[in-house]
């Protein structure tokens, strides 16, 4: 009954106003009519009491309760930690990639400031001593040369070969003497600038080669972006002032062998621990002992000797450094070129190819002060437009 009066006191009230009127009614209430009214009193009690205490349980099972309010959500908690570690993920790798199109830019910058300094010293020497197939020797074997000693000297890193390496690298290393002979060919024949206004079609023939030996397929865009590079380099050809066909043909064929070249060193530098630098540079030295005997039979020696005599007396001490200088440039371009290469697709490396040649045009054409005519002009800026709007393409 305290349990009752202190929980429910209307019921035991109204109970017990109940009790006294049915006194004074009943003033001869019998013992049995008491016990029955006691019991209903009880039952009520027990039922009021009943229905409080579950109240509490009722309010905190739907959270309406001071514990409920007081409790931190872990829902809340944690969206915004996933969404912070998603952040520095998303922070790091953006970093990571601005680095590495840092690091492509320098190395472009570099390989297109060599490759000048490259085309400059070659064609004195060229005009100097006509001689590409001795002239193209050397460059071979100064960067070999280059390379044997900064092994030998820990300078750099010792590559670690095999047979099969060796044998992968065979067709690169052909290609490349091609190419690197045929180039020299044509600037012995023709201006610097109109070399690699040929040689700005590199593109054309990388997707030519690509599409119909390697089964690769590329947008319409990329194919249409190609029809203003071979325009603009036959629009170039056509109003050559001082055109030769052996220059042009040297160019064409420079242009196959290379692409060829960096399909090649691709594939070819795929799941091998050789960096570019010592990629390069073994396949210098193949090349090396691939051209040394052509060179031999197409010149040779009595022809080598009268040349550089005559050109002694012309130039004078001078012609030494010359060669010199266009034996270490080329090695020296060339290495940074494959240290691109280790980043980038073998098209981005015909891209980048050939968008240094403008700065070996204009260069050229100032320092050789090369007569251009307006149309030639015309034809080369179409070559470069179509370059770049292949880039576009690409991309």
């Amino acid at each position: 009954m305290i349990h009752s009066v202190k929980h429910s006191p209307a019921p035991l009230a109204a109970s017990a106003e109940h009790q006294h009127l049915l006194r004074l009614k009943s003033p001869s209430l019998n013992p049995t009519s008491v016990s029955l009214l006691r019991t209903a009193n009880r039952r009520s009690s027990s039922s009021s009491s009943s229905s409080l205490s579950c109240k509490p349980l009722h309010l905190k099972q739907f959270g309406f309760g001071s514990g409920s309010d007081r409790r931190p959500r872990r829902t809340a908690e944690a969206p915004s930690a996933y969404e912070a570690d998603r952040t520095t993920e998303g922070g790091v790798e953006a970093g990571s990639e601005a680095a590495r199109r840092l690091k492509i830019g320098v190395y472009f910058a570099t390989w297109w400031a060599l490759n000048v300094v490259f085309n400059i010293y070659n064609k004195k020497v060229l005009n100097a001593f006509p001689y590409p197939w001795l002239t193209s020797t050397l460059s071979l074997a100064c960067g070999s040369l280059m390379m044997l000693v900064s092994w030998a000297t820990r300078l750099a890193e010792v590559p670690k070969t095999d047979p099969g390496f060796w044998k992968a690298l065979a067709p690169v290393a052909v290609a490349h003497t091609i190419g690197h002979v045929a180039a020299t060919v044509s600037m012995s024949k023709v201006a610097v600038s109109f070399t690699h206004i040929i040689k700005s079609g590199e593109p054309a023939f990388s997707v030519l080669v690509s599409r119909f030996l390697l089964g690769e397929t590329f947008p319409v865009q990329v194919y249409l972006s190609l029809l203003p590079i071979i325009g603009g380099c036959a629009l170039a050809a056509v109003t050559e002032l001082n055109f030769n066909m052996t220059g042009f043909m040297g160019a064409m064929i420079s242009n196959i062998a290379f692409v060829f070249r960096n399909i090649f060193s691709k594939k070819g530098m795929k799941g091998k621990s050789v960096s570019g630098m010592n990629y390069y540079a073994c396949l210098s030295m193949l090349s090396l002992l691939i051209l040394t005997p052509f060179a031999i039979a197409v010149e040779g020696p009595q022809m080598w000797a009268a040349g550089w005599e005559k050109a002694i007396s012309q130039i004078g001490p001078h012609f030494i450094w010359w060669v010199a200088a266009q034996s270490v440039f080329y090695h020296l371009y060339n290495q940074v070129s494959y240290m691109s290469l280790d980043e980038i697709s073998p098209l981005t490396f015909s891209i980048g190819n050939t968008m240094k040649r403008i700065s070996v045009i204009v260069s050229s054409i100032i320092i050789f002060h090369t007569p251009v005519q307006p149309v030639n002009a015309l034809g080369a800026a179409i070559a470069i437009l179509g370059t770049f709007l292949y880039s576009q393409a690409k991309q």
